[in-house]
């Protein structure tokens, strides 16, 4: 039996002015990860990991994040952005209102001024973490 192993939103690529880092990575695996900035996987190794388990992914840790955390302001420093598959309503030429999936970035604050009941009804899926190479630097 072969196993496979799900891999959608395990990337990370970068161009002249961010990082981007799939969701579906965990804390270890970003640590581990030769590919990844030397500087990003630090702060994860560190600062992000505190309060969650190695083995969490970024996306249960940016689903979960309260305003008051520290790991907040990190990102925030960071000028991170988050992007997001959301559920919105729409309509035809024919007057005729239709939901469907849209994928926009969102960023730190605006993510966690919403409650979890909130996340739920709009559909909300993290799909990638995009970091400020430059804001990176600080941290």
């Amino acid at each position: 039996m072969k196993k496979t192993l799900y891999e959608d939103y395990k990337y990370s690529m970068q161009d002249t002015s961010c990082l981007y880092v799939g969701a579906k990575y965990t804390i270890d695996e970003i640590a581990e990860n030769e590919d990844i900035l030397f500087k990003f996987r630090k702060v994860c190794a560190e600062s992000l990991k505190i309060g969650s388990d190695g083995e969490d992914t970024l996306e249960t840790i940016l689903y979960y994040l309260e305003p008051g955390d520290f790991r907040v302001q990190v990102l925030k420093q960071m000028r991170s952005k988050v992007r997001v598959g959301v559920i919105k309503e729409k309509k035809s030429l024919f007057g005729k209102k239709k939901k469907e999936y849209v994928t926009e970035f969102m960023s730190i604050p605006d993510l966690v001024s919403m409650s979890k009941e909130e996340k739920e009804s709009v559909g909300l899926v993290i799909q990638e973490l995009r970091v400020n190479k430059l804001a990176l630097l600080t941290v």
